[in-house]
């Protein structure tokens, strides 16, 4: 079976010409161009006329659902991959025909552990949607409640094991081959693949994660999440309240809903800003397919999130990080993001200020010719990354695909409003936050964290003070003394046995020299 795999993998790169850009990549590090010219012998068949990109993703579409998924994850890493690669990869959707629904009926049943009429009043054995990973379902609670039922591909595991066996494979001979291939480190990117994959197959995971973001927003009219109904969860079946509203791509039909599509750009803007800087836990795969907007009712004119298969978190560390370089930047403060750079620990303390703040000024000063409302800041965070990878950066996983949203973001807030401008937007939420940091508010609130210990800690401080006095007062009472004085005469003791050697030695050596010299002469 591997061996079939293999086989077609193989004739797909060949069709494609995926070989010839892996052969270009050859060719231009061993410094040789036969290579190129041996896989461009045999045109016959084979699809080149097609742009790089668009042939890369054709045949990732042709091998099917996990290759699929490999190719969404590489568009992310936009750090890593040519823009025309990148761009096309974006395209990449899940085209992925649905497993037969009695089959899902087994999975549910065996995941919940009950026969599917006592689960559900009404189970649609017709999926309403289907993807790489899982398909969804219709359905009705015994208590009339309607529910959305994510049900997990049947024997994802084994197939996602040989695939990635497969893609290490073909990896680990590209590095060898290509300097292009080493730099954009396949190895990484198909761990990073592994991981993304193995979260999305617990659909427990994803359960939690919607909660979490449901808590976050439990008192705000900017987003909508459902409940997750827990039980009828399990790690293959996720059960969450059923959401009404427009597909945010269907632009006409909101506006024939009298959907405010200004509003709607500025909310998921603050949305965004929201989640990263206030509650530093993300939903990092904002699509069109993945939101919807309310048309009636206490959602209307609101967003509806929906797959939260991928999130992304930030410490306190990247979230000062991030709001300290999005405001250096609009203040065109390069010396301030060079700072930034180094007092984050992400390029080498040796780094020259002054080099690093002339690569980033060359990056931006371009962007910023332009007016406000045109500048993209995930761009501007993409050339962040691209700087600083040339000064031995190791970008953070969080910070990309916190890029990757934001990039989403934008695309989706001008679709929605031309005229958006993300700045405007987005600068007082920084400017707030940086406040809660280091004001007044910030100081407030870290003095309210730390008051819920104080309890416990107030009642022992006279004992604390008392011990401590004691120690002093009594040093060769106190343990820890004792222990240091134990050392000390064990130190001593040793030291005196190595004298005591050391000149035992030298006396042997002395009497051996002296019968040396008489047996000479």
């Amino acid at each position: 079976m591997r061996v079939t795999r293999l086989v077609k993998i193989a004739f797909v790169a060949w069709r494609y010409g995926l070989d010839e850009i892996a052969a270009a990549g050859a060719a231009a590090t061993l410094g040789s161009r036969w290579a190129l010219r041996g896989v461009r012998l045999l045109h016959l068949g084979r699809k080149l006329d097609a742009p790089r990109g668009q042939r890369l993703r054709e045949a990732l579409e042709s091998l099917g659902p996990i290759f699929v998924k490999f190719g969404q994850v590489l568009s992310t890493r936009r750090d890593l991959l040519p823009p025309d690669v990148a761009d096309e990869l974006a395209l990449l959707q899940d085209r992925v025909p649905p497993f037969p629904g009695e089959l899902a009926v087994r999975i549910v049943e065996k995941g919940l552990g009950r026969p599917i009429d006592e689960l559900f009043s009404e189970f649609d054995r017709v999926p309403v949607a289907s993807a790489s990973i899982a398909q969804v379902h219709f359905a009705r609670l015994p208590d009339g409640r309607e529910v959305a039922v994510k049900v997990l591909r049947p024997n994802m595991a084994p197939i996602i094991r040989r695939d990635l066996e497969l893609m290490r494979a073909a990896g680990g001979l590209l590095v060898r081959l290509s300097a292009d291939a080493r730099r954009l480190r396949p190895l990484e990117v198909i761990d990073e693949f592994d991981r993304h994959l193995h979260d999305e197959l617990d659909l427990i995971r994803e359960a939690a994660n919607a909660t979490q973001l449901r808590r976050n927003f439990a008192r705000s009219r900017l987003l909508r999440v459902p409940e997750m109904l827990w039980d009828w969860c399990s790690t293959e079946v996720l059960t969450m309240e059923r959401m009404h509203g427009i597909p945010i791509g269907q632009i006409e039909r909101m506006r024939a809903a009298g959907i405010d599509l200004k509003k709607l750009s500025r909310d998921g803007v603050e949305i965004f800003f929201t989640q990263v800087f206030r509650h530093g836990f993300f939903h990092a795969d904002m699509h069109p397919g993945n939101i919807l907007v309310g048309e009636s009712g206490p959602d209307f004119n609101r967003y509806i999130a929906l797959d939260f298969g991928i999130v992304g978190t930030l410490s306190d560390f990247d979230k000062d990080y991030l709001a300290q370089n999005f405001l250096a930047f609009f203040r065109r403060d390069y010396r301030r993001v060079a700072e930034l750079h180094v007092e984050s620990g992400w390029v080498p303390p040796t780094t020259r200020i002054q080099e690093l703040e002339g690569a980033v000024r060359a990056c931006c000063e371009p962007v910023f010719d332009r007016p406000l409302r045109e500048i993209s800041l995930g761009l501007v965070l993409l050339r962040l990354f691209q700087a600083s990878r040339r000064f031995n950066v190791e970008i953070q996983p969080q910070l990309v695909l916190l890029q990757k949203t934001l990039l989403n973001v934008e695309g989706l807030g001008r679709q929605l409003d031309p005229e958006l401008d993300l700045w405007i937007t987005a600068k007082p939420i920084l400017e707030r936050w940086m406040r809660e940091q280091i004001g007044f508010e910030g100081f407030r609130e870290r003095v309210r964290q730390e008051a819920v210990r104080w309890p416990r800690l107030i009642p022992e401080l006279p004992r604390l003070l008392h011990d401590a006095l004691a120690r002093q007062a009594h040093p060769a009472e106190d343990p820890a003394t004792r222990l240091l004085a134990q050392l000390i005469v064990e130190q001593r003791r040793t030291r005196r046995w190595l004298v005591a050697a050391s000149l035992l030695a030298g006396g042997l050596l002395a009497v051996a020299a002296l019968a040396l010299q008489q047996g000479v002469v």
